[in-house]
């Protein structure tokens, strides 16, 4: 009898433990579910709004604004530091990541030595993803307690309020001294910025230059767009304590970015000098911004219906480059509403063994063929690395780069931005990088049945990645709104 109140006494904690977890974890869950299953349709407003868009996209004659896109990582790195280098009054970087690796304390020192010469510098980051790279980071607290860096988190990560914990922030751009910005779909760490061998993410920047801005521009657009977000009320100070500064590691972590970012600027003064962007840009007729509502709840899918309806006019192609594709059933109508106009009409993404999105690669292998039903041809990347860039190209002069995935995520849930440029010469430019990805790519008929004309050998599937696919795809199929 002891012995059985023992073992009684032994399990009651661990059941306790254990239900605790699950009421934490249905809390959790009902309050996702309650504030994000339900998706918003469009409103009267967005659809007058994109009429007007549309047509300033299409009747643009000439622009003082001049572009360029940026495929290299390495280089990409280079033109961030080269922006802050030369930036003289302002700097503000808004990123969805932001990590203190190598290429993010080379950015680090980069805004330091920014802060040191008077440049006034603001920088925007992910609740979620600030919640786990930025808090209790030394590297961070250096940049925090400066006085002339200030630095904010949008949406702060929250378990006790799940109704707004999927609200994130994706935005990714720089802008220097209102004149001259890079926005596209890299974060602020290795996998996106410089050449770091253990592992990359391929992505796309734009960087667009003008030195006259006005009032009737993307930078003027852009500008506009920042103040907004930061003035939000979800949007809260990051550990603004100058008494950080005293302490050891927040001074070994400053001893050590201002170490390395001079031996980096050293090795690539000559690429950082160089302030003359007008030669290494094209002139454009026009670029406009497109961007998602910026609260933290369900969000209208303004990015999806415009770049939709933008496509839908057509003439002859449309070539989308997405790392992943998850889709509801507008989202497919809309796909498949551009195929009955648009005789080439494609796109590329990762296939299922070189996604690094389990949620992406599971949700792909699921509903490939429900995403061929709407009569669009699938290029599957087998590149080794796998594939963030999200590009759209028009018939020979529009072209669209920026932060937006073809996913429920990137509709619903983000802030997101996309540029439409209007440019024969970016067109060309785009055309020839988007190219040279799809030539490590095969087109997929159906069912598994390819066409390889570029003659790719496929990735091999890793067990662990083949067991993840078959566990989201089986188990946790309900959730795909979120990923």
């Amino acid at each position: 009898m002891k012995n059985l109140k023992k073992r009684h006494k032994m399990w009651k904690i661990p059941l306790l433990i254990l239900a605790v977890v699950v009421l934490i974890a249905l809390y959790e869950l009902i309050g996702i579910f309650i504030a994000y299953k339900k998706q918003p349709d469009i409103s009267a407003a967005t659809k007058k709004e994109t009429v007007r868009e549309l047509q300033q996209i299409h009747n643009a004659k000439k622009s003082k604004e001049r572009a360029v896109v940026i495929e290299d990582n390495e280089k990409a790195l280079v033109e961030r530091i080269r922006l802050i280098e030369n930036a003289k009054e302002e700097i503000i970087l808004s990123t969805f990541a932001f990590h203190s690796d190598e290429s993010g304390k080379r950015m680090m020192g980069a805004l330091l030595n920014a802060a040191d010469r008077g440049v006034h510098i603001r920088i925007l980051a992910d609740g979620f993803e600030s919640w786990t790279a930025m808090e209790g980071n030394p590297y961070f607290y250096t940049m925090s307690c400066r006085d002339n860096i200030e630095i904010k988190i949008y949406n702060r990560a929250n378990p006790f309020k799940p109704w707004k914990l999927m609200g994130r922030m994706h935005d990714k751009y720089l802008i220097a001294d209102g004149e001259t910005y890079i926005l596209g779909g890299r974060n602020t760490y290795n996998f996106f910025l410089g050449n770091f061998q253990k592992y990359r993410n391929y992505d796309r920047d734009v960087l667009v230059y003008c030195k006259d801005p006005g009032e009737d521009n993307s930078i003027h657009q852009l500008k506009e767009y920042f103040e907004g977000v930061w003035k939000r009320k979800e949007c809260k100070y990051f550990h603004r304590n100058k008494k950080l500064a005293d302490r050891d590691s927040v001074k070994n972590a400053a001893k050590e970015i201002r170490r390395d970012y001079e031996s980096y600027l050293v090795k690539n003064k000559k690429k950082i000098a160089d302030t003359d962007y007008k030669d290494e840009t094209f002139a454009v007729d026009g670029i406009q911004l497109i961007s998602n509502p910026t609260h933290t709840g369900a969000k209208e899918p303004v990015v999806w219906y415009k770049l939709g309806e933008l496509m839908k006019q057509a003439n002859s192609r449309v070539k989308i480059h997405t790392p992943y594709i998850i889709c509801n059933e507008m989202m497919y109508d809309t796909w498949t509403d551009i195929a009955n106009k648009v005789f080439d009409f494609s796109v590329m993404t990762n296939s299922v063994t070189n996604n690094g999105n389990p949620f992406g690669a599971a949700d792909y292998a699921k509903n490939q063929n429900r995403i061929q039903d709407t009569r669009i041809k699938v290029w599957e990347y087998e590149g080794g690395y796998s594939y963030h860039g999200k590009s759209i190209l028009i018939d020979d002069d529009l072209s669209v780069v920026g932060s937006f995935n073809m996913d429920m995520r990137s509709t619903y849930l983000d802030t997101e931005l996309m540029l439409v440029i209007k440019s024969k010469k970016i067109n060309a430019q785009l055309e020839e990088g988007m190219m040279e990805y799809e030539k490590m790519s095969r087109l997929n008929l159906r069912s598994g049945i390819y066409f390889n004309p570029y003659q790719i050998k496929p990735v091999k599937p890793k067990e662990k990645r083949q067991r993840q696919v078959f566990f989201v795809k089986h188990f946790l199929g309900w959730t795909r709104f979120l990923f």
